[in-house]
């Protein structure tokens, strides 16, 4: 969303975090529930031809992950105070990422997936060495 709706504040980061996913060198994934959100909320703020493009950019570089029944049940469970959350740390659960890149952290500290803020998963990232 700070990509999408140019959130000054945390453009810059979120932005990087994108075109990390987007040049290949990380796999992203988003819920399934979050297409959705993503859509309507950039369609309300913005215009249905931004959401649509939106949607072009995300759909073509990130895998899409989907929660069983059971995966469901398992969020309710989880002792986190939003249900989003919940079936957010589920998804990356099932679907075995090894972070959930998020400026929301705090919200995620009994998330089974560690989550990481975008600056701090870009400094996770190799430094790229020097050809010669």
């Amino acid at each position: 969303m700070d990509v999408f709706q140019n959130r000054v504040a945390h453009y810059a980061e979120s932005a990087a975090v994108l075109a990390t996913v987007e040049r290949g060198e990380t796999q992203g994934l988003l819920p399934a529930h979050a297409v959705t959100t993503l859509y309507y909320l950039i369609r309300k703020y913005g215009s249905r031809p931004d959401a649509e493009q939106a949607m072009d950019r995300l759909l073509s570089h990130f895998e899409i992950g989907n929660l069983l029944a059971a995966d469901w049940h398992t969020a309710r469970t989880l002792p986190m105070n939003d249900f989003e959350d919940a079936v957010t740390a589920m998804t990356a659960l099932s679907c075995s990422c090894c972070a959930i890149v998020t400026r929301n952290v705090r919200d995620f500290i009994h998330s089974p997936v560690p989550a990481m803020s975008p600056l701090d998963f870009l400094d996770s990232l190799p430094t790229p060495q020097p050809s010669h």
